[in-house]
């Protein structure tokens, strides 16, 4: 979904190109001045020049082409607070794997207690009994109200064998 524009557009439209090769002009000053006007709130009083810049021309492209889908969102939300480049490592490489295992309206099953359960990968995660998941450790624990391995289970994982436990 795109957000709504915080550049003027109209009659005299300006080009993206332009727009930023505006910003690539401005000193610090300007470039606070164009934050507080662009974004409605003070920049961070530590930012250095090359960082409000990078950060104003990012959300002028945004705003003309399209920010970031959620999913994506969530994954650098998350490995924001992963505390480190191995965490970060494991998290894109669980974002790809999910993106490539699962289409949207692929459905998943399992029996748990003598009862079927059915979610539905949808855009933004997991779909069950209303809600949305960001993921299917989510769901399980929903399901079951107790810690679980997501694709452990609903069956997408093999199980650990017994020599690869010692």
């Amino acid at each position: 979904m795109r957000r709504p524009s915080s550049v003027p557009r109209g009659p005299n439209k300006v080009s993206l190109d332009d727009e930023i090769a505006r910003l690539r002009d401005l000193d610090l000053h300007g470039l606070r001045a164009r934050w507080q006007s662009m974004l409605r709130h003070q920049p961070p009083s530590h930012l250095p020049r090359h960082l409000l810049f990078a950060v104003l021309a990012y959300r002028l492209q945004a705003d003309e082409l399209g920010d970031l889908d959620p999913a994506t969102a969530r994954l650098l939300r998350r490995i924001a607070t992963a505390g480190g480049t191995l965490g970060a490592s494991r998290l894109t490489e669980e974002f790809g794997r999910r993106r490539a295992e699962f289409k949207p309206g692929t459905i998943l099953m399992r029996e748990w207690n003598a009862q079927a359960y059915r979610v539905m990968v949808v855009d933004d995660g997991f779909a069950w009994n209303g809600k949305t998941y960001d993921s299917l450790s989510k769901v399980a624990f929903a399901i079951t109200g107790t810690n679980w391995n997501g694709p452990r289970f609903f069956g997408l994982r093999d199980k650990i064998s017994p020599e690869a436990r010692s």
